[in-house]
């Protein structure tokens, strides 16, 4: 493990740099004097390293990282005074010609289009392999923009999306179409209310957690001061994964946490995705994505690990086939895995994708799924013709961190890592497309079950929000 005190000039600047953008900056409200003198371990909470990966290769990358997040945002647009800003932007606002972020473009020395077409100049995407997001991809689909599937329904500028590893965004998670569950502060979930138009903290790991019901396994003593890198939120559970291998289990209609465990020992092991599902036999179930290469699954019943499942890299995301036979497995390396789901056993390499990939999603029609990478692209796979993708989808600004599709799979949403959502027609072929436009890093999108509502979470200490968009009338079924 490496000290503090015995790291080279270039590394100590990377610990200063992410514990300026993770903590300092963005206000937390912690007591920074302390902070500063107990600077936090980074090799253990926000690099991510597995197997074979120097740490020093990490806190050069993540050095180069937040040098360009301190260099090129937020600076360009000036923060208005506190007095102009509101707790919510309606969409009545906005036809009234309110900036959906409440950013004050007329009283600003650049346009809003300037600076968006200086932000797709500067904004250096993050990539593991070099130039990656920079390759043409000459089979990238052409899609007819300007379609409008989800309409602006609000923005609640109070509500405060946090980040705590830059390439996990796996954070907001909608239960209805009024009921959200995101990270904020790093460490607490937080639950928030359309229709009370607020929030409360529904789970707060940052102190001493410990389960209150007897599972074999569980860790009676629980844990304390948990970073939280990943959550997941469905059928009335949350599932929060941790920087150092933690996990823990909440029902969201119980008291108390139900079940706390370790899923990994060591400090560099960190739980980079949780996918909650139902089995075929209507079991709930989830899968744990692991920097320790594995794919854990959890039967939640008893809260009993059903399968293990080890891999070569470290895997940063899962997705479970409707039928619950076969997994898509995506990691550190640019060929993800389509596997049985019992054995493990590779059906197919996803062979395309340039860079690392972080986030994948199947279709309900179990048919076809999507995979997302730092190459700023999406693709999508039919499982009947494996050889190559059926179509690529092209981002603008950043890497593919979050996919989701609506229940009825009418519609796909992919989040690139900031500024930028886009919602394809997934039933007509992918052939039209939504952009939704904003400034900032994003820390995650999830559709509502009945597909009315789309949410999606900004992180930033002055134009962060939870953005609220509704299914057009006209394209309700």
């Amino acid at each position: 493990m490496w000290r503090w005190d015995t790291l080279p000039d270039d590394l100590l600047l990377a610990e200063l740099l992410l514990y300026y953008i993770g903590g300092v900056r963005s206000g937390d409200g912690m007591d920074h004097n302390l902070r500063v003198k107990f600077p936090p371990c980074i090799a253990a909470k926000v690099l991510k390293t597995g197997p074979g990966i120097e740490p020093a290769k990490y806190y050069s990358d993540s050095c180069a990282y937040c040098w360009h997040t301190m260099s090129h945002y937020p600076q360009l647009v000036p923060a208005q005074s506190t007095s102009t800003v509101v707790a919510a932007i309606s969409a009545t606002d906005v036809r009234n010609g309110t900036d959906i972020q409440g950013i004050s473009w007329d009283t600003l020395a650049i346009t809003r289009e300037t600076y968006r077409n200086t932000r797709l100049q500067q904004y250096v995407n993050y990539e593991n392999i070099p130039f990656s997001g920079k390759a043409l991809k000459e089979d990238r689909k052409i899609t007819r923009r300007g379609g409008v599937f989800y309409e602006f329904s609000h923005n609640y500028r109070s509500v405060r999306p946090s980040i705590f590893h830059f390439q996990l965004r796996n954070l907001v998670w909608a239960t209805t179409s009024y009921d959200a569950y995101l990270m904020t502060n790093f460490s607490v979930v937080s639950h928030w209310s359309a229709l009370t138009c607020s929030r409360s903290d529904f789970l707060d790991v940052s102190g001493h957690v410990a389960p209150t019901q007897e599972h074999p396994g569980n860790l009676s003593e629980g844990f304390k001061g948990t970073s939280v890198s990943t959550l997941a939120v469905k059928d009335k559970l949350l599932v929060v994964g941790g920087t150092r291998g933690e996990l823990i289990c909440k029902h969201l209609d119980r008291p108390g946490v139900s079940f706390c465990t370790k899923t990994a020992e060591g400090d560099l092991n960190l739980t980079n995705a949780v996918e909650i599902y139902d089995t075929p036999s209507a079991a709930v179930h989830f899968t744990i994505s692991g920097n320790d290469c594995a794919v854990r699954d959890f039967d939640v019943e008893k809260y009993q690990l059903s399968k293990h499942l080890q891999f070569s890299w470290p895997v940063n995301h899962t997705s479970m086939s409707p039928d619950g036979k076969l997994l898509v497995v995506v990691g550190d390396k640019p060929d993800g895995l389509l596997v049985d789901s019992d054995t493990g056993k590779t059906v197919m390499a996803l062979n395309g994708h340039l860079d690392h990939s972080f986030a994948s999603a199947w279709n309900p029609d179990g048919v076809t799924f999507a995979t997302g990478n730092q190459d700023k692209t999406c693709r999508i796979w039919d499982v009947r013709n494996l050889s190559k993708s059926i179509a690529v989808l092209q981002g603008n600004l950043g890497g593919i961190y979050c996919i989701r599709y609506t229940a009825d799979g009418q519609y796909m949403a992919m989040a690139e890592s900031a500024d930028f959502v886009h919602i394809y027609d997934a039933k007509n072929g992918y052939e039209e497309e939504q952009e939704i436009d904003f400034f900032g890093e994003v820390g995650g999108i999830s559709f509502s079950p009945d597909s009315q509502a789309l949410y999606i979470g900004i992180s930033d200490h002055k134009y962060g929000g939870l953005l609220v968009y509704g299914l057009c009338q006209s394209q309700n079924h």
